[in-house]
């Protein structure tokens, strides 16, 4: 099995949830790591994903609400500081792959799946081989012990329950 590393500069770890049931505050994880095995790339089958999030790095673009989501209402990450990953299988689905595994949040383990779609693979101006991957899944953000909320005058809730977590990747094999 060969490595791989996520090229962060050209990758993103991101999410979108209902605001208001109206709208959607969509929010990204600046700073993550991963470990990425697999014999082929090209056939992500061979592969074994490992990821960890740094809660702390979450960004909405809104500093009230960026400091309000890594307090103990949402994630407590002074207590909970990573979001982890783990593959546990993956299969091809037609042209794409379903990738399940282990999601950990908030100290609450789930098997979740991903619907990835293979990019493709490239060669940079530099020569090394690059491979694009794009990723989605939705999680119920209360299973998970998110369960902080506020009713709304008109009906309805502040925070939706479904959280559409979207991940994009480029990965090289590791020096």
């Amino acid at each position: 099995m060969a490595k791989f590393t996520v090229d962060q500069a050209h990758s993103a770890v991101g999410f979108e949830v209902k605001h208001m049931m109206v709208s959607k505050v969509k929010g990204q994880f600046d700073a993550y790591t991963a470990d990425v095995e697999a014999t082929d790339l090209t056939d992500l089958t061979t592969a074994s994903i490992a990821f960890k999030i740094d809660v702390a790095s979450i960004n909405t673009r809104n500093e009230d609400r960026d400091n309000h989501l890594k307090s103990a209402d949402f994630f407590d990450a002074e207590n909970n500081s990573s979001i982890d990953f783990k593959s546990t299988s993956i299969t091809r689905d037609g042209d794409d792959y379903k990738v399940t595994g282990d999601l950990t949040i908030k100290g609450v383990t789930k098997p979740v799946t991903f619907d990835v779609e293979f990019g493709g693979k490239g060669t940079n101006p530099w020569g090394v081989e690059v491979y694009g991957f794009e990723a989605e899944a939705k999680i119920n953000r209360e299973e998970f012990g998110l369960t902080w909320n506020a009713a709304l005058e008109t009906g309805g809730v502040l925070v939706g329950k479904d959280i559409k977590i979207k991940v994009e990747l480029e990965v090289n094999p590791a020096a």
